[in-house]
């Protein structure tokens, strides 16, 4: 379900118009996430690591409205649940694209999410979702990044979240993460990727 913004009495109106003018209206904010009590919940409950914070993400979503917000034909929409797409690597070598629906329960999204997983590695296409309701995930676990951009077609005018995952380090016993985040600015400031950032930390801080 969604609701569609009355954007003429939006508080963002100004600079919702300002900013979806630009031929690059996304923004990048890379940061360190302390995943050090995170990644030994998910191994005492012998969880993927990947899962379990790709749902911590999704549930950080679902409380910054901003994250929710979407642009559809010029119109802003605020979707009641955003759901996650990621790339799932492939034996071969490369990578598929995919699609998961939102649980509050990480062990109902976990289930989910390897039936989907299984059925993209059984396949070497690239499907490609037209749905808007999605955080675009992506994960490099082999790359401790200090920056990142996407590829982009101009043509295509998403309003998406994207995010990716670095590689997992750890010094002095604590284990961080590299944690890219790309939002288009006519929906997403600063402070509400600053508002993301702080509940995601805290969720992964939580035990499931």
């Amino acid at each position: 379900m969604k609701t569609r913004i009355d954007i003429d009495n939006w508080v963002r109106k100004e600079h919702f118009l300002f900013f979806n003018s630009f031929d690059e209206p996304y923004y990048g904010i890379n940061v360190n996430i302390d995943c050090t009590l995170a990644y030994k919940d998910a191994k005492a409950n012998g969880a993927s690591f990947f899962l379990y914070y790709l749902h911590k993400s999704l549930v950080a979503s679902q409380q910054i409205e901003e994250f929710r917000y979407r642009i559809e034909d010029n119109e802003v929409y605020l979707y009641d649940v955003i759901n996650g797409g990621s790339t799932v690597d492939r034996a071969n070598g490369t990578f598929g694209f995919g699609y998961y629906d939102y649980y509050p329960s990480f062990h109902d999204f976990a289930e989910s999410c390897l039936k989907e997983i299984e059925r993209v590695r059984s396949r070497n296409d690239l499907e490609r979702s037209p749905r808007q309701d999605l955080i675009r995930y992506s994960a490099l676990p082999w790359i401790d990044f200090t920056a990142l951009s996407h590829a982009r077609s101009f043509s295509y005018r998403d309003s998406a979240p994207k995010i990716s995952f670095g590689k997992m380090t750890e010094k002095d016993g604590v284990r961080t993460m590299p944690v890219s985040i790309h939002v288009h600015h006519a929906l997403v400031d600063g402070l509400h990727v600053g508002q993301y950032i702080e509940c995601f930390q805290q969720l992964m801080n939580q035990p499931v």
